[in-house]
């Protein structure tokens, strides 16, 4: 039962994060939405505290800022949460970008990188001793089959050298999605809480609305064949809720079932080696935060 569980979702004001939240909601957990506006922010959960078929109220849905693309914003959404919260019994990392040229952000990391990569590797270990003391948890990363085909460039991970290519960048940052999830269940092994992540299917949402009119073109013309975003936060709802999934942890979900993702994603030795790059990156310390016992 999920019924008054703590649920922590980033990118929550929006397609698949705003129905997932909407879900969750509906079987009364406590849901925390993490998004950058504050308006947006206030608006979802004036929304889903209104719905009057949800049986819920202000007290269950409530909110905090962030901006994932800054290391020190995301430890600060850290320190909130565990100062307002006394448990996390689910962390669902669904916040995600797509860029068609390359940016920097803040720390001066490639930008989909950083958000779609760092952001849930740095969030997670800042909160996963409380992810641990609230157990048994879930910890649940929006990948996608767009992962298929990629890989990790080590020697070339923030596309410094050649030309930008948005379209790789999002698939690698997929790619590295699973791998955080696999090595992160390797690592947890007996610490309570399960690691997952999930292909939301093809789904119409805002992910391109800042892109090139040629881009936005190609996802109006697709956009019949892709679902809804209430339909792509299906099997988060079930990741997050189910007691089929209490004991399943480092799996790739499609459509609620595990299905084996890319040879590439299951390359162990790449996902050892993204976890260490990642730690380099974030300046997260071993020392006071493991994800192992």
């Amino acid at each position: 039962m999920i019924e008054g569980k703590t649920c922590l979702i980033t990118g929550s004001t929006s397609g698949i994060g705003k129905e997932i939240a909407i879900g969750l909601a509906k079987m009364k957990a406590n849901v925390v939405l993490v998004g950058r506006n504050r308006a947006k922010c206030q608006a979802t959960l004036e929304e889903i505290s209104r719905n009057a078929s949800m049986n819920t109220n202000k007290n269950r849905v409530s909110y905090l800022l962030a901006d994932l693309s800054s290391q020190a914003s995301i430890h600060q959404l850290a320190n909130e949460f565990l100062d307002r919260y006394e448990s996390l019994d689910i962390l669902i990392n669904n916040a995600g970008v797509f860029l068609s040229r390359r940016l920097t952000t803040v720390d001066g990391i490639e930008y989909t990188f950083a958000v779609n990569h760092l952001a849930p590797f740095l969030l997670t270990n800042l909160l996963l001793e409380r992810i641990k003391a609230s157990s048994p948890s879930r910890i649940i990363t929006t990948s996608s089959v767009a992962h298929s085909g990629a890989h990790i460039n080590f020697d070339n991970l923030q596309f410094e050298r050649g030309r930008y290519n948005g379209v790789e960048a999002y698939r690698q940052s997929k790619l590295a999605n699973i791998l955080f999830t696999t090595e992160l269940a390797r690592r947890s092994t007996g610490s309570g809480f399960t690691s997952n992540c999930f292909h939301p299917g093809g789904v119409r949402t805002n992910l391109i609305q800042s892109s090139p009119w040629y881009y936005r073109l190609i996802w109006t013309i697709i956009g019949p064949f892709l679902v809804s975003p209430k339909r792509g936060a299906d099997t988060a709802i079930y990741l997050a809720s189910s007691c089929k999934v209490d004991t399943i942890s480092g799996k790739y979900f499609v459509n609620r079932k595990p299905v084996g993702p890319s040879d590439l994603a299951d390359d162990h030795n790449a996902a050892a080696r993204l976890w260490k790059i990642s730690e380099e990156l974030t300046g997260f310390s071993k020392k006071n935060n493991q994800a192992t016992n």
